[in-house]
């Protein structure tokens, strides 16, 4: 770790009249400082030398740049710096600029950066409010859905990025307006092949809006039809009855023997508790017997092998073929559940996590 002596001298090259190769230098051993969490903390620490950094994010010199931008996703990524970055630093209004440059060519450590950002619920917020304000989250689907707009990037990353802000409810409510079509242009991404950063990012979307049981009919229905695409990836190639075939969404009919299911089980749990949340109002209930989802499952329980989401398909399967709840409990969103029985759920969970974590330790 550096001297505070060291840490003056390294902040003297970080300036934009240096000597490029000086500088280059100075960029590079920060970078390395932020590799792990010490040296992480120790920059956090030093809002001069951040400052430093962020004028270098418009050096004339692509790889000090590129320093620059991978020492903030380091920093990004620890949590106790989030309101450094954010609220000391003022990071957020040029990440967003700099986000709508069709040709930045690091637009992509911007997506990761504020993915990271965003992950506790404070800076969550405050990451939503600057992008409403520079970008929109609107504009943020585009960047996402359209391949063309900046070649020199992916943004992979604004999958993840969507998925934190979902978590809060003005945002999912903005995903959810009827009138703008924007979870809609999510939705093929579910089978996105090429990243699961981004199958995931917007699995986990997905997932967080379906806790608003309101919109459950019309996520259902033949307007956003979203049943096919949580179901596609969760399909194999089992044959089924011809009555089952014909029963499925049209999209999930006779496919074909070579046939892949999801390969992430992260990825395959959070499409069976998107599911599991679809069924807890009626109306969900109702078409997810109705369109042969149990024969999908039954097949897919009998292929799956990872515990977690091997014991949410049993619980998605139990809801679909039990009888439905008495008068008054149709929405089970809605039922308060009792303190004993919520500690009790919350022990089972903490212990099939540590099940989890030691069949991971034993691999």
């Amino acid at each position: 770790m550096l001297s505070e002596s060291e840490l003056q001298e390294l902040l003297s090259f970080l300036r934009p009249e240096t000597r490029p190769d000086v500088k280059a230098g100075a960029t590079e051993c920060v970078l390395g400082l932020s590799a792990n969490r010490d040296g992480c903390l120790l920059l956090g620490s030093k809002p001069d030398l951040l400052q430093a950094l962020l004028r270098l994010t418009s050096d004339p010199s692509i790889g000090i740049v590129k320093d620059v931008y991978y020492t903030f996703i380091n920093l990004s990524a620890e949590e106790t710096l989030h309101q450094v970055l954010v609220s000391a630093l003022n990071l957020l209004p040029l990440l967003c600029i700099n986000l709508l440059d069709p040709s930045f060519p690091f637009s992509d450590q911007i997506c990761t950066i504020l993915s990271n950002l965003s992950r506790d619920d404070r800076t969550c917020r405050q990451v939503y409010q600057v992008l409403q304000d520079k970008v929109g989250l609107s504009k943020l689907v585009e960047l996402f859905c359209c391949e063309k707009f900046n070649p020199k990037a992916t943004f992979h990353y604004i999958g993840p990025l969507l998925s934190n802000l979902s978590q809060l409810q003005e945002a999912r409510e903005e995903i959810l307006d009827r009138d703008r079509c924007v979870l809609q242009r999510l939705l093929p991404f579910t089978q996105f092949e090429a990243s699961t950063i981004r199958r995931g990012g917007v699995i986990a979307t997905l997932r967080n809006c379906c806790f608003d049981h309101s919109h459950h009919a019309w996520l259902l229905s033949d307007e956003v039809d979203l049943l096919p695409f949580l179901l596609l990836p969760l399909a194999g190639p089992e044959e089924l009855s011809e009555e089952e075939n014909e029963g499925l969404p049209v999209d999930l009919q006779y496919l074909p023997e070579d046939k892949q299911r999801e390969p992430d089980s992260d990825l395959r749990r959070m499409l069976l508790e998107t599911l599991l949340l679809l069924c807890a109002t009626s109306r969900g209930r109702s078409v997810l017997k109705s369109r042969q989802v149990y024969a999908l499952m039954r097949e897919y329980h009998s292929w799956e092998s990872t515990p977690q989401a091997r014991s949410a398909a049993e619980k998605l399967i139990q809801i679909l073929i039990g009888d439905e709840p008495q008068t008054g409990m149709d929405n089970l969103m809605e039922i308060p559940i009792p303190e004993e029985v919520e500690q009790k759920l919350r022990e089972a969970d903490a212990q099939e996590q540590e099940e989890l974590e030691r069949e991971l330790n034993q691999d």
